[in-house]
């Protein structure tokens, strides 16, 4: 291992400390040790101390170069050493770059993850006492840019999505100097691993059917495969973009939103009587007993003449609420509504709540991916079905 000989200037050293506060201290003791280093790199590069004859010298001195670098206590400013070739180059500058996109990193995990930019410019403040602006913060986030970019686009064709569900939610964004309202559709499915994954997002608009379809038709550009089961609301656009790219996939209506428009249409003494009839309808394992029972639950409101506005949503909405029930049973409390898909809108509610208003397209757009991105690495780590089976193995 090399030694490193530190010549320090002593008297500049005191000067510093009797006319510095203690912060400005610590700044001069770090920059005299950091140029030390560095002189004693070149020294050992050289092969040759100053001055010295040496059969072995690689290159010779050329000076200095004033170099500035931003630590934990401020911004300081270095003499660098050059050699006369110009190929000498220092390992000082390598590790701190490191630091450098690792403290950028987290910045960017900041804004990610809710902190809003004026926090964000409050916390790097008061590690590295630098006043940075607003501005750089939100332009630094414009490096997600390629990654984001690069994750929404990946192939889909090496993997089966059995189920994809679809929904969009709606954000506001500054446009010509309006703010006005944006759709933001976003499809996640249930892979070969029975795993969750986030498969497309988009912004746009608004949420129609000529949206829906574009959205599904970039999906498949991609590579998805028509899967056995599409799950979502019961928009009319988005059904019809089902029916239309994707042939021969069921239509599974999401059972949590269709017993709701059941209940709005119910007094509010009656709602636990009919929820609880809803709830004996759909808590089956077959379409014959679901079937069964909703056929009971209607002759009885028939002969009552009571719910009726409730048995015409429930007739009518029937048949594409129960297609999760020709699957198996241990799948369906996954597969039968969008609340997975619920509580990802949720995440990027969380955040949406900080910035209010997005400046732009692009900047919702990168945002949505990035917390879509993080957000998905816990989907990773968890199986839907087959973590029942491990449970119920434990327990025998």
């Amino acid at each position: 291992m090399a030694r490193l000989h530190f010549n320090l200037d002593t008297d500049q050293l005191k000067e510093e400390i009797m006319d510095s506060n203690l912060k400005d201290v610590t700044k001069a003791a770090v920059v005299l040790l950091l140029n030390e280093i560095m002189e004693n790199e070149r020294d050992e590069y050289l092969k040759a101390e100053a001055y010295e004859r040496t059969e072995t010298r690689t290159d010779y001195r050329n000076g200095y170069y004033e170099r500035e670098l931003l630590l934990t206590i401020g911004r300081v400013t270095l003499r660098v050493p050059r050699t006369r070739n110009g190929e000498f180059t220092l390992s000082l500058f390598e590790k701190y770059s490191r630091i450098d996109q690792a403290f950028v990193l987290s910045m960017l995990e900041m804004v990610v993850n809710g902190v809003s930019t004026r926090k964000v410019k409050q916390v790097v403040e008061a590690l590295c006492g630098e006043s940075v602006s607003k501005s750089f913060v939100s332009s630094l986030t414009a490096q997600l840019d390629p990654v984001v970019n690069e994750w929404a686009n990946r192939p889909l064709g090496l993997t089966r999505y059995d189920y994809v569900y679809a929904d969009a939610m709606y954000i506001k964004v500054r446009e010509h100097h309006k703010v006005v309202s944006k759709a933001v559709y976003i499809a996640y499915g249930i892979n070969e691993d029975q795993k969750r994954e986030v498969i497309g997002f988009q912004v746009n608009h608004h949420e129609s059917y000529t949206a829906w379809k574009e959205f599904f038709q970039s999906l498949k550009a991609r590579g998805l495969h028509s899967p056995q089961l599409v799950i979502s609301d019961a928009h009319e656009g988005l059904k019809k973009a089902i029916q239309t790219e994707f042939i021969g996939t069921a239509w599974q209506r999401c059972l949590v939103h269709f017993k709701r428009n059941i209940l709005m249409t119910v007094a509010h003494k009656d709602k636990k009587e009919v929820a609880m009839a809803l709830k004996r309808v759909f808590d089956v394992v077959s379409p014959e007993d679901a079937r069964k029972w909703k056929d009971q639950f209607v002759d009885d409101c028939l002969e009552t003449g009571r719910f009726q506005k409730a048995v015409a949503i429930l007739e009518d909405g029937f048949d594409d609420a129960i297609q999760y029930l020709t699957e198996p049973v241990e799948r369906h409390p996954f597969i039968r509504s969008t609340n997975h898909l619920e509580r990802l809108n949720q995440e990027i509610r969380r955040r949406e709540r900080v910035i209010r208003i997005f400046p732009h397209t692009q900047s919702a757009f990168r945002l949505i991916g990035a917390v879509l991105m993080d957000y998905e690495k816990e989907f990773s780590k968890r199986t839907l079905w087959g973590r029942k089976k491990r449970n119920k193995s434990k327990k025998s």
